[in-house]
């Protein structure tokens, strides 16, 4: 079983910044993807970036160039650096683990609302 918490979700005003992290915890031998996803009211929830183990990241079209996606594997730990916040950002982030290629954790989600 694996645990995450996330945190450093918030209000904001448009053109700021916010930085989430997600640690997880529990029983696993390897994280091999971690990633960040988002559910805005009404719509379905869709990937903001991932990043595997060996460092590979994407990201959707509408972040690119403003969210940054990190991960310390030594604290498995998952972070997105999100800047230049617009209202079109807020939503409901979740973490997602998958480990052993097989196996996908969720997060239970963080609110993060930009003002304009």
């Amino acid at each position: 079983q694996v645990q995450l918490v996330e945190s450093g979700g918030g209000l904001v005003q448009a053109g700021g910044s916010l930085k989430l992290s997600c640690v997880a915890s529990g029983s696993f031998t390897r994280i091999n993807f971690m990633g960040w996803y988002r559910q805005a009211p009404g719509k379905q929830r869709e990937l903001v970036a991932g990043v595997t183990s060996g460092g590979i990241a994407n990201y959707a079209d509408a972040v690119k160039g403003r969210f940054t996606i990190s991960r310390d594997n030594a604290e498995n730990t998952v972070y997105v650096q999100m800047n230049s916040l617009k209202p079109e950002d807020t939503a409901v982030y979740y973490c997602k683990v998958v480990v052993g290629y097989v196996y996908v954790y969720w997060g239970q989600g963080t609110q993060v609302t930009v003002s304009s």
